[in-house]
């Protein structure tokens, strides 16, 4: 029958208990990370708060670069993919006015956020091994923007994705010292129109963008 859960689709008791045990050492990870930072923290650190073992720990990942890895992926709110899979939408319309909203949205997710921010950036200047994990993970932004990539054309691709990837990094470094740090005062100004003013003509390819006027 349609919809009947059989006892061998049924989850056993031992593939319940590995799975909360994953998902333990993932919430003691984020909590050790986001109150003592990524170096400070040890997999023992970790083992600990849940009361396992290691041998259980690296039955679940390889080691601290993963669990980071997949706290970002499980745990963070609205994965940045689907913000940008948005972008992709907002872009085609050629509205500034949709585009500057889509910058709040952006600064809402950067908001929720905050905290594991801080993680991912120590993470990636002192762990070699996980710098791989972080170039993946941007370029997944512009990979979900197919309608953006498609309007700058093959020949032209790579740059598409390399002002993606500056996007990236602006708000990312705008967020950290405005919200995050406090060492970029925008008192009296929309962060999000002045943002929008540099990067909303800077996405649209060369053809689309309107000429200056002159004087």
């Amino acid at each position: 029958m349609v919809g009947l859960v059989t006892d061998t689709q049924r989850p056993t008791l031992r593939q319940q208990q590995k799975e909360q045990t994953r998902a333990a050492l993932l919430a003691a990870a984020r909590r050790r990370f986001v109150d003592d930072g990524y170096a400070a923290v040890t997999i023992d650190d970790i083992t600990a708060e849940v009361g396992c073992s290691r041998a259980t720990f690296y039955l679940h990942f390889s080691g601290k670069p993963d669990v980071l890895r997949r706290i970002s992926a499980e745990t963070v709110h609205q994965r940045a993919i689907s913000v940008y899979a948005d972008l992709d939408e907002v872009l085609e319309s050629g509205s500034r006015a949709r585009f500057t909203d889509w910058l709040r949205r952006a600064m809402s997710w950067f908001e929720a956020n905050r905290e594991i921010l801080p993680v991912w950036d120590e993470a990636v200047a002192l762990e070699p091994s996980f710098r791989p994990i972080a170039t993946q993970a941007v370029a997944e932004l512009p990979a979900a923007m197919p309608r953006y990539l498609l309007r700058w054309g093959d020949q032209r691709a790579d740059e598409a994705r390399l002002r993606v990837g500056l996007l990236v990094t602006q708000l990312e470094r705008f967020f950290t010292r405005w919200a995050v740090q406090g060492t970029l005062e925008a008192a009296g100004a929309d962060p999000a129109e002045t943002l929008a003013d540099i990067w909303h003509p800077a996405l649209l390819p060369p053809e689309e963008r309107r000429p200056a006027a002159d004087g």
